[in-house]
């Protein structure tokens, strides 16, 4: 299983509708298959995420976050992992707002 605990990720690219930049900073905490991070940065003040891990690093999760605007902004997504040559984690990710326009988007994000 992959253990997110500790790591610090950077957000690299997204599509247009999203908020996180290469500003936004991760920083994920996991206890067994339940991950948790707060993240901050760029366009966003302050955000949470939960999820649960499955056995191949797959993580299903729920995020919310309050924007510079002072939104309240609220989505969920799937991370698919990849290993970099250099041992870090790359995360694919495909999200949709659950709130506001309900838009779909897709992001990557890479180990610190």
């Amino acid at each position: 299983m992959f253990n997110y605990n500790d790591k610090k990720f950077k957000a690299v690219k997204n599509t247009v509708n999203g908020e996180t930049s290469d500003e936004t900073i991760f920083h994920y905490k996991q206890a067994k298959n339940i991950v948790t991070a707060r993240y901050s940065g760029g366009k966003i003040m302050e955000g949470h995420l939960i999820g649960l891990v499955s056995k191949d690093g797959e993580i299903n999760m729920r995020y919310h976050q309050v924007n510079v605007e002072g939104e309240l902004m609220t989505g969920k997504c799937k991370s698919i992992p990849e290993v970099l040559a250099s041992g870090k984690i790359r995360l694919h990710e495909e999200w949709q707002w659950t709130s506001g326009d309900k838009s779909k988007g897709r992001s990557i994000i890479e180990e610190l």
